[in-house]
């Protein structure tokens, strides 16, 4: 068991807590596989009734994965650690999207990247004022993983292809809106619910406390990045950008500009696929495994997190430019044969 997390029964509840609030409660690979020991355990379990996950500290409920240890074991050629690590961290969410009990996540602060594949595939994710969810992998040179490709394709529009490249955070409506998150609750009445939820059973206490969610801002912006963000590929998108000229437009361009191309240009590729075949969690894990598993070796991950997390210059050099990708994309999703990410 991991010193970062707090795994117990209360009453009908299997609860699991994230006790890592100093490093915004990142997930290492013994949290996940904590994570899932404990799923697997409470399923056939009658007298667990539903699972019940939030995370000490204010700041975040999971700012991501803890990839202090991936970037070590990548800059020394161990590219098979990064393989298991985001081999079996998948496996783990699989579970989670598809466990058979009500799963009620609260979802504070940060909430990125690993984060969401923990907290956002949940049947109750709770949000409320703090909250700010994002999938920053196109800015560390991976894709949207953790199944966060199949919420994003799942998303209204286009704002899939919107959040996944520009790594835009949502606050707790636009979570809701784009399909991260279900109800709005104020923070301040959570621990009470907690403790009723614990005591009772009764999961209609969550709807009972939940309160109509602020505007949407990406509602609003929704037929301009329909428009923009619904281009064939990354480079009508660049156009598109340029060619609006808004002030949102720019920000966009910019972020655009600061990501890694192969990690957009596979991003469309990714999302694209997922709403032609319609597919499900595993699948959209599948794919990110391909993307991935080759990311240390051929593509931008080691530098990416040097530049943001390592250095901090926040000057990547990455490997393409945004105007000179090809077949690169497409190669880093090809299947990996007898590598391919199995459950």
């Amino acid at each position: 068991m991991s010193d970062h997390i707090h795994i117990r029964r209360e009453g009908p509840a299997g609860r699991i807590t994230l006790t890592r609030p100093k490093a915004l409660n990142a997930l290492s690979y013994e949290m996940a596989m904590a994570v899932d020991a404990a799923l697997n355990d409470w399923a056939g379990d009658p007298g667990v009734a539903f699972v019940m996950m939030d995370a000490e500290g204010e700041k975040a409920f999971c700012a991501g994965g803890d990839i202090q240890t991936l970037y070590d074991k990548g800059r020394a050629g161990d590219y098979d650690y990064g393989r298991t690590f985001w081999r079996d961290e998948y496996r783990m969410n699989a579970r989670l999207a598809e466990y058979r009990k009500p799963i009620v996540a609260f979802l504070q602060g940060f909430v990125m990247g690993g984060g969401v594949g923990l907290g956002c595939h949940a049947s109750h994710r709770i949000v409320g004022d703090s909250t700010r969810i994002a999938m920053p992998e196109c800015g560390i040179g991976l894709v949207p993983d953790v199944g966060g490709s199949l919420l994003l394709a799942r998303a209204p529009g286009r704002l899939g292809e919107y959040l996944g490249l520009t790594t835009d955070r949502m606050g707790g409506a636009d979570a809701i809106r784009a399909g991260f998150a279900d109800t709005y609750i104020p923070e301040e009445g959570w621990e009470a619910l907690k403790t009723a939820l614990v005591e009772t059973g009764d999961l209609s206490a969550i709807q009972t406390a939940a309160i109509i969610a602020p505007e949407a801002a990406l509602a609003e912006r929704q037929d301009r990045i329909d428009a923009i963000f619904g281009q064939p590929d990354l480079p009508a998108i660049v156009a598109a950008l340029e060619a609006d000229g808004s002030d949102f437009a720019l920000s966009a361009l910019k972020a655009l500009r600061r990501n890694s191309p192969i990690s957009m240009a596979a991003t469309l590729e990714l999302l694209a696929e997922l709403r032609r075949s319609a597919a499900g969690i595993r699948e959209a894990l599948r794919l990110e495994y391909r993307f991935t598993a080759r990311a240390m070796e051929h593509g931008d991950f080691l530098e990416g997190i040097r530049a943001q997390i390592i250095d901090r210059d926040r000057n990547p050099q990455w490997k393409h430019r945004l105007e000179s990708l090809h077949s690169e994309a497409e190669a880093m999703l090809a299947p990996l044969g007898h590598d391919e990410l199995a459950f």
